[in-house]
């Protein structure tokens, strides 16, 4: 093996008037390129993927418990958990977090604004990590106090739609029956997702004030929320959490809740493999070109070699050697460039969206290892296997005629 190093790091590197040595740069080139679009590619579109499920999760958690009864956010039929059955589900090893809510379907009225809203009501137990990051005015609201709070937090949109502002008082009116009940509210703190679908109606409460609304004691709720460690387990924690629950108990998981959204994200997938394959069959392509000019540019050297009595496997040895060094060239140049552009947008938000194209205002990116790991692997085994097919063709190469012919 050190004989065929030896000649390709000599004879193959060091000539500087041949006429393979611009094709090497451009196929060094290339596969830098290459590299650096598949990286960048998989890094936005999983960015993006994590993004919006994050937002669609922080909304309606991974798994959902409630009645058979249930139709829509808009209805009032509680779900009767049992003690035994809660300490059940928590007892499921990738359980996080349990939370109750309740749904209450009405509107808001300022003095000359109207809207449609529904009222999300929470207790102290609620997970409110996710509306602390998307927080952009004011605080949560206190439901730690043994008395239902009036204070609620909207979105942005309804705030600019109603033109109201934090620590200002805004009625509600709710449908109870065949008429409907007031509530004046305090509004705390203002947030925004980005997401429309959430962010036109959604306002988060005190789950207390449901229950008054609708005549429950304080252990009825319309549901329960339930957040796993890893949302790649979600089908079977949803089975674990159903084996769990009593069968008169609709468990659901956020993926059967909001199939429209999560179907339009796995459509993503076929965007990231058709960018994969095309660059794959980019970056052999240029390598395999390079090989070519580099053994008809050669030629002479293979029969001389030949002459010597080298193998056709020992020739092809030293320009597969040669087109390794092609690779990982590129593969270290599309790396670093990839990298440093990766940290730069997810540090600085440099390139921006349409919040109501793409429910978020900035490109995300998921920086991971693996990322790189597998497209370098990937690259290397279609560019190495693209290379034996014209390497072969150091076998066809005579030396009685390469050597006649010089």
């Amino acid at each position: 093996m050190y004989f065929e190093k030896l000649i390709a790091k000599r004879f193959l590197s060091r000539d500087k008037g041949s006429f393979s040595r611009p094709l090497v740069r451009i196929a060094v080139y290339t596969i830098a390129l290459g590299v650096l679009v598949m990286i960048m590619a998989v890094s936005i579109l999983r960015g993006f993927q994590n993004e919006i499920t994050a937002k669609v999760v922080g909304f309606g958690s991974h798994i959902n418990i409630r009645s058979y009864g249930w139709v829509n956010d808009y209805d009032e039929i509680p779900v009767n958990m049992t003690d035994r059955e809660l300490q059940r589900v928590d007892a499921i090893d990738e359980v996080a977090h349990i939370q109750p809510y309740a749904y209450k379907g009405g509107m808001m009225k300022t003095d000359d604004q109207i809207l449609g809203i529904i009222f999300k009501g929470v207790d102290s137990s609620f997970d409110s990590s996710f509306f602390a990051r998307c927080m952009v005015k004011g605080r949560l609201a206190n439901l730690g106090d043994t008395t239902a709070t009036n204070e609620i937090v909207i979105s942005q949109k309804i705030a600019s739609r109603m033109q109201i502002d934090t620590g200002q008082k805004v009625r509600a009116y709710f449908w109870t029956g065949q008429t409907y009940r007031a509530r004046a509210f305090t509004v705390a703190g203002v947030y925004n997702t980005d997401l429309n679908e959430f962010d036109d109606h959604y306002i988060i409460g005190d789950i207390r004030q449901i229950q008054k609304l609708n005549g429950w004691d304080s252990s009825m709720a319309a549901g329960y929320e339930i957040a796993i460690n890893n949302f790649s387990n979600l089908y079977p924690v949803t089975r674990q959490v159903m084996a769990a629950t009593d069968p008169d108990k609709m468990v659901t998981s956020i993926r059967e809740e909001q199939p429209s959204m999560f179907a339009w994200l796995d459509l993503l997938n076929a965007n990231i493999f058709l960018i994969l394959a095309i660059m794959a069959v980019v970056c052999a392509a240029s390598v395999v070109s390079a090989l070519l000019i580099m053994i008809f540019e050669k030629t002479s050297m293979i029969g001389i070699l030949k002459t010597l009595g080298s193998t056709n496997r020992s020739i092809r040895r030293i320009f597969l050697i040669k087109s390794v060094y092609i690779i990982g060239k590129g593969l270290a140049f599309g790396n670093v460039i990839a990298l440093v552009l990766c940290l730069i947008q997810s540090s600085f938000h440099i390139v921006k969206l349409d919040t109501e194209s793409y429910s978020m205002s900035f490109v995300p990116i998921d920086i991971n290892l693996w990322y790189f790991l597998a497209i370098d692997a990937g690259t290397v085994i279609i560019c190495c296997l693209a290379l034996l097919l014209p390497s072969s063709y150091i076998a066809h190469i005579l030396p009685a005629k390469t050597v006649r012919v010089e």
